[in-house]
C-alpha cells in the first residue's frame, strides 16, 4: 500500500495558495479516482483507492503545514506502511513556477512542514514530489508570497503541473520510485 500525503494549510482562506498545491495535487487524484476524504485517526483527513490494483490512501495533514509530521508518523502507523511506500506532495521555493522534480530523499530544503516530517520520523529517507511554485519575491517576504495565490498565467502553468504531478504520483504507487523518477524528473 502507498500513503500520499499532500501538504498544505487547512482553512477556505489557504486555498488556492502556494503554499496549498501539496493539497490540490491529492484532491485531484481523489478526483480521479472517484473517492473522498474522511476524517482519519489522527490530524488528517483520508482517502482510500486502488489505482491499477494497487491499493493507496491519500493523506491531508489537518494541523498547519509546519506541524506535518506528527500527521505523516501517525497516518503510517496506522496504515502499518513503511516509509519507502510513503510519498510526500510539497511546494518548492527552489523550482521554477510549474516544475515538478521526484527525488527519494534530502534536506527539508528550508520547507518547515519538510523539517517537521524529518524530526518526527527521525529520517531525511524518505520520497518527495516537489511542485515549483517560483520564488519571486523580495527580501523577508517569503511568508507573503508562499502564501499568495498564483496569477493568471501562473495558475494556467500550475494547472499542468498538477496534472504532471498527479501522473507522477500515480507511476509511484503503480511503478515504485526509481521507475517514476525517469520518467517524470
Amino acid at each position: 500500500m502507498s500513503v500520499i500525503v499532500g501538504l498544505g494549510n487547512v482553512g477556505q482562506e489557504y486555498e488556492g495558495t502556494r503554499h496549498n498545491i501539496g493539497f490540490e495535487v491529492v484532491d485531484a487524484i481523489a478526483e480521479s479516482l472517484k473517492i473522498t476524504f474522511e476524517p482519519g485517526n489522527g490530524p488528517y483527513v483520508k482517502a482510500e483507492g486502488r489505482y491499477k490494483g494497487r491499493k493507496l490512501v491519500l493523506i491531508k495533514p489537518t494541523n498547519f503545514m509546519n506541524r506535518s509530521g506528527s500527521a505523516v508518523r501517525k497516518a503510517l502507523a496506522h496504515f502499518s506502511t513503511d516509509i519507502k511506500d510513503c510519498l510526500i506532495i510539497y511546494d518548492d521555493l527552489n523550482l521554477p513556477v510549474g516544475s515538478i522534480r521526484m527525488k527519494p530523499g534530502g534536506s527539508d530544503g528550508g520547507h518547515n512542514g519538510i523539517a517537521d516530517i524529518i524530526e518526527k520520523l527521525n529520517t531525511r529517507d524518505f520520497a518527495r514530489l516537489r511542485v515549483g511554485i517560483g520564488n519571486d519575491f523580495k527580501r523577508g517576504q517569503q511568508v507573503d508570497f508562499v502564501l499568495s495565490s498564483f496569477n493568471n498565467d501562473e495558475r494556467i502553468e500550475m494547472d499542468i503541473s498538477v496534472q504532471k504531478a498527479q501522473e507522477a504520483t500515480l507511476a509511484f504507487v503503480h511503478l515504485g520510485l526509481a521507475k517514476a523518477m525517469n520518467f517524470y524528473n
